[in-house]
């Protein structure tokens, strides 16, 4: 199941509409011509549009998949006392003082620019279910960092 905001499935939804009402249609056209232009066996061109159809019909069977297991998460219902999915954290790194903030969201709708982390990555797993004031630990690639939750709010 994946968690997923109104705007992210709609996003989806959409993204899945433009490649079968575009996408797919240009591939076979793609096929179609090249296949027009004589012997297959000996046709790179055609190969190369049948493994093109064939990377866009799994990337359709995948965002589906993605779509029928989505759960939308309405955000007026959030709490704010602890860390859940889409709640947006400001935090301290303890030993650097640095602040930053991100809100927790799944993983097809991270974005880091957006300031829109995965709720699978290390540092949103340490903050998940704690509370403003609590210091978390979180393992990431470059080593273990201490965490302090400033504030957590749902945007």
């Amino acid at each position: 199941m994946a968690y997923m905001t109104q705007e992210g499935y709609d996003k989806k939804v959409a993204q899945l509409k433009h490649m079968e009402q575009i996408e797919r249609p240009e591939a076979s056209a793609a096929i179609a011509e090249a296949r027009d232009k004589g012997d297959l066996s000996e046709n790179a061109e055609y190969d190369a549009a049948k493994e093109a159809q064939a990377v866009l019909e799994t990337k359709i069977a995948e965002l589906k998949a993605v779509i029928a297991a989505a759960k939308i998460i309405d955000p007026t219902k959030l709490r704010t006392d602890v860390v859940q999915i889409l709640s947006t954290v400001e935090m301290k790194n303890v030993k650097m003082g640095m602040k930053m903030k991100y809100t927790i969201v799944s993983e097809s709708e991270a974005d880091l620019r957006a300031g829109k982390i995965s709720s699978a990555t290390p540092i949103a797993q340490a903050l998940l279910n704690h509370k403003v004031g609590d210091i978390v630990e979180a393992q990431t690639p470059r080593g273990n960092i201490e965490l302090e939750i400033l504030s957590i709010t749902v945007e």
